[in-house]
């Protein structure tokens, strides 16, 4: 009787296990349809621009969102709102140098998802951990998730502070009496995820 028990306990742990590990279902995001655009605001103006999505992906546990990160190409960041080539270049050159994301030692940056409330059925309160120049710093901001056709889409607002990605230039958080040379330290970044179609 004890022996039977105990393989129906072990049949039902087992199974239990395996319901549990199904259930959770890791969609990767398509990096071609997915986008990412930042906005730097300085003194009397601003520029924004593009970032490449390089992969990732969104856990959902019985259709809600439970976990997920994605990863991006510091290297592909451009600017949009310059028009003139040369002045256009030497932004982008500037963006990628020591005095803001260092590219060439941090190629990547990447959002890990820590924690997650669901607002509604289409709305969460993500709370998780952006990496830039090797810093990870807590974010927590609103997302959204629906479908168009039958392509499943993230969407979300966050603003993180620059300074504490130890990116210098211009921060008042580091420099005193910076006048018009003065950047702000928040960056907004638009990020619209794409998911693959099963």
């Amino acid at each position: 009787m004890r022996k039977f028990a105990f393989i129906t306990l072990s049949a039902f742990l087992s199974f239990a296990s395996v319901a549990q590990k199904t259930s959770a279902e890791k969609v990767d995001i398509d990096p071609k349809q997915s986008k990412l655009e930042w906005t730097g605001k300085k003194l009397g103006g601003e520029h924004y621009g593009t970032i490449q999505l390089v992969s990732g992906y969104l856990i959902f546990t019985k259709k809600k969102l439970t976990g997920g990160t994605f990863e991006m190409d510091m290297a592909s960041i451009t600017c949009v709102d310059i028009t003139d080539a040369k002045s256009n270049k030497r932004l982008v050159d500037h963006l990628k140098s020591e005095d803001f994301f260092s590219v060439a030692r941090f190629p990547k940056s990447s959002f890990m998802i820590t924690k997650l409330e669901s607002k509604s059925a289409t709305e969460y309160l993500v709370t998780g951990d952006l990496t830039i120049k090797g810093k990870t710093n807590p974010i927590t901001f609103t997302a959204r998730i629906g479908t168009m056709g039958n392509q499943t889409i993230a969407e979300a607002t966050l603003v993180f502070d620059r300074s504490k990605y130890d990116v210098k230039f211009g921060s008042q958080s580091f420099f005193e009496n910076l006048g018009d040379k003065l950047v702000y330290d928040d960056v907004d970044m638009n990020v619209k995820l794409v998911l693959l179609s099963k």
